[in-house]
């Protein structure tokens, strides 16, 4: 044998030996981790902090979609008068109804796009709030059950119910806001 071959032999064979003194180690004690999965989107939709949040940001941006409302009514009333009436009125008011019904869509469009963005803002506020209040019941359930690894998950293929600690998230989220 080759003086080459003889020391690639003498360094390869304890690497070769740790590799598979760590490979049967990490699969004898693969049964010992604990993992859990939590749907934050399920968390979002469903637990009693979020229909709450949703439920007092529906009530202040009530108002705005009631105005709002009124506006599209509004511009459905010169819409359909400028269609009846459009050709029995002279040409001044006509302009004028056509002026003030295209002013009306502007506002109203600008009105809608304002309250969509203004909406998203609070929403994610809220949600913000409430997945700092997720992770902080997490991190609990995590120290006081052991668990080595929680992964957050919104869509899967396929996870395990025995894994699945999401209702037990919820409790504790929700049992903390009481």
């Amino acid at each position: 044998m080759s003086p080459l071959k003889t020391t690639c032999c003498r360094t390869l064979l304890p690497v070769l030996f740790l590799i598979a003194l760590t490979i049967d180690w990490s699969i004898a004690h693969a049964g010992d981790i604990k993992i859990g999965v939590v749907n934050t989107e399920k968390i979002l939709r469903e637990s009693i902090s979020a229909i709450q949040a949703q439920k007092k940001i529906d009530q202040e941006f009530l108002p705005r979609d009631e105005d709002i409302k009124k506006m599209a009514i509004q511009a459905k009333v010169l819409q359909d008068k400028l269609e009846k009436d459009g050709q029995k009125l002279d040409e001044t008011e006509r302009r004028n109804l056509e002026r003030n019904l295209a002013n009306l869509s502007r506002e109203y469009q600008r009105a809608q796009r304002q309250m969509r963005e203004d909406l998203n803002v609070r929403q994610n506020e809220e949600y913000s709030f409430i997945l700092e209040r997720t992770n902080n019941a997490i991190h609990k359930i995590a120290e006081t059950e052991n668990y080595d690894l929680i992964l957050q998950l919104q869509d899967s293929v396929y996870r395990s119910q025995r894994i699945d600690i999401t209702d037990k998230v919820m409790k504790a989220l929700d049992s903390a806001k009481e």
